[in-house]
C-alpha cells in the first residue's frame, strides 16, 4: 500500500510558509477568565433567544398584532399556523438546551507551559 507524499516539498514549502515533517505548534488557550466570560455570554444569549423563540410565537400581542406581519399577509398566514409556531417554540427549546449543555459540560483549558 502506497503512502501519500508531502504536498509541498523543498522550495514550495518555504514559499507557502509550511515546515516539512515537523510537529505542528499547538496554539496557547485563551486565559481562563476569557473562557469563563465567553461561556457566560453564550449561555445568556442561548437562554434569551431560546426564551423569546419559545414564548413569543404564542403571544397574541407580539405575534398576531405585529405591524410587519400585518403588512405582509402571506407571511402572516404562514407563520400563523399552529405547527409553524410549534416549530419556532421547538427551536427555542433546543436553544435553551444548548445553553444548559454548554454550562454542564464546561471545562477550563489551561496552558501547559508552566506557571
Amino acid at each position: 500500500m502506497a503512502t501519500q507524499g508531502e504536498l509541498f516539498t523543498g522550495e514550495a514549502a518555504q514559499r507557502s510558509g509550511q515546515r516539512g515533517g515537523g510537529p505542528r505548534a499547538v496554539p496557547e488557550p485563551a486565559p481562563v477568565w476569557l473562557q469563563r466570560l465567553s461561556l457566560i455570554v453564550l449561555v445568556l444569549f442561548c437562554f434569551y433567544i431560546g426564551g423569546l423563540l419559545t414564548i413569543l410565537p404564542w403571544s397574541p400581542r407580539y405575534f398576531d398584532s405585529n405591524g410587519w406581519l400585518l403588512a405582509h399577509p402571506g407571511v402572516a398566514a404562514f407563520l400563523g399556523k399552529s405547527w409553524m409556531r410549534g416549530i419556532l417554540s421547538g427551536i427555542g427549546l433546543i436553544d435553551i438546551w444548548i445553553g444548559v449543555s454548554e454550562l454542564m459540560n464546561y471545562r477550563d483549558y489551561r496552558s501547559t507551559s508552566g506557571s
